[in-house]
């Protein structure tokens, strides 16, 4: 059973109260029925039966956000049964990885979730680098921390303005693909790329932040906040984004763990799982941050979840800037990292070094590792086989957003048509992940 919660909203509908300010009205939303009312439901009317209607939504439809095709079968405008349908995009990652040196796989996982490029970047380095047994650098550490938290504010601030041209809101999107720009310009001046970046090495990263990088990054730090403030005032009392939102797609924390969901759709149903926090990396358990929970996990709930994620993440950032170490931002292994271009052109050895990393590959031990990793849509994982050579002999891929969008069916199932879109929304799906 859904929780119930009664939330005070600002309806236009009812007027301005004594202080010209809109009227503040309960709500009671969930409940066995869910959804949300404002009065008693009318009494049921005439039988009336008809033929059930099959229409799509997607492949090419803009609320789909990529090529996802939805086959819904509807009483009236209920949806009585959903059927997903997904490949229209599929590259075949994991085998073309396969025939790919390690370093040469990094632009693969970029265009998985493409709105997390840099974050995928860094799982799959974190899972070579346990074949090949390579400790990294502290500055690498802190700079990896950086690119993934800047990543997950830039991927949630995606799924905000989106969302928000979902159900109807307009100025939101504006002002969080303003602030997506400025993450963008931070990347570009880093790795020169801004959406597809293969920021990172076997070792290392691609390249050190450049001068006055930080403080470009401290003024975000500093502006950054006011923005979520902002979407926080004009979203979250909102009397129709919370009639669109609450109780809509509801997932208990039994059921949201048994279809596997991850990320804010699993933390909206109440279950506190944090892959940064229940099994750390890159030093995470050193950071003080929060973990956002929800209570009825709906969409309503789903949004809550993803802006508190983005407050943490700045708190994270703000801590990784104080912290961040001089020094070496690649290992010394000339195994693995190519000789700086100086010696290469002056040294027999460096340029040795050199030719055999770029033409054969470094090589890993015989072995087999996960690893995974908090993303922005949830628990990513790689998986990795090495036979010895320069080359995974089999390279696997956990997907969070494949898993999320498999609970559709349940989550829409006995919900209007106009819903599915919301809750669809809610999911915050890549298809470039899903389909791979």
């Amino acid at each position: 059973m859904s929780q119930k919660r009664t939330l005070e909203v600002e309806l236009s509908t009812t007027g301005l109260g004594p202080d010209g300010r809109p009227r503040r009205v309960p709500l009671v939303v969930g409940g066995d029925a869910g959804g949300l009312a404002l009065a008693s439901p009318p009494a049921d009317g005439p039988d009336l039966e008809g033929e059930h209607m099959l229409i799509n939504i997607g492949p090419q439809h803009p609320a789909t956000h990529g090529v996802l095709r939805l086959v819904l079968e509807l009483d009236g405008e209920t949806v009585v049964r959903c059927i997903p349908h997904i490949g229209y995009l599929h590259c075949g990652f994991e085998k073309i990885g396969e025939y790919r040196q390690y370093n040469q796989i990094i632009p693969w996982t970029d265009r998985e979730d493409y709105l997390n490029s840099i974050g995928n970047n860094i799982a799959f380095a974190l899972g070579a680098e346990r074949l090949f047994g390579i400790e990294i650098t502290e500055r690498c550490k802190v700079l990896r921390v950086i690119g993934a938290e800047l990543s997950r504010i830039a991927s949630h601030l995606v799924w905000l303005g989106t969302t928000c041209i979902d159900i109807g809101a307009f100025t939101p999107f504006l002002w969080s693909f303003q602030e997506r720009e400025n993450i963008y310009n931070l990347l570009e001046a880093w790795v020169g790329a801004r959406m597809t970046t293969s920021a990172t090495r076997v070792g290392g990263m691609a390249a050190d932040i450049p001068d006055k990088w930080v403080e470009g990054l401290v003024g975000f730090i500093r502006t950054f906040p006011k923005t979520i403030d902002e979407c926080d005032r004009v979203l979250t009392k909102n009397g129709i984004w919370v009639g669109r939102t609450a109780g809509l797609g509801v997932m208990t924390p039994d059921e949201a763990i048994n279809w596997s969901l991850s990320g804010p759709m699993l933390r909206a149903s109440g279950v506190a799982y944090d892959v940064r926090r229940d099994f750390p990396y890159l030093d995470y358990e050193t950071y003080d941050f929060d973990v956002p929970v929800g209570t009825a996990g709906d969409v309503y709930d789903r949004y809550l979840v993803r802006m508190e994620e983005m407050r943490q993440s700045v708190r994270i950032l703000d801590q990784a800037v104080k912290r961040l170490p001089d020094g070496p931002v690649n290992v010394d292994d000339p195994r693995v990292i190519l000789p700086p271009k100086s010696k290469a052109t002056s040294e027999m050895e460096s340029m040795i070094h050199h030719f055999k990393n770029v033409m054969e590959g470094p090589r890993p031990p015989v072995g087999e590792c996960y690893v995974a990793v908090e993303s922005p849509k949830g628990e990513k994982g790689y998986y990795m086989v090495s036979d010895g050579t320069s080359k995974p002999s089999r390279w696997r891929i956990r997907p969070p957003s494949f898993l999320n969008l498999a609970a559709i069916p349940r989550m829409v199932e006995g919900h209007l048509l106009s819903d599915v879109i919301a809750i669809n929304a809610s999911i915050d799906i890549v298809m470039g992940e899903i389909d791979r």
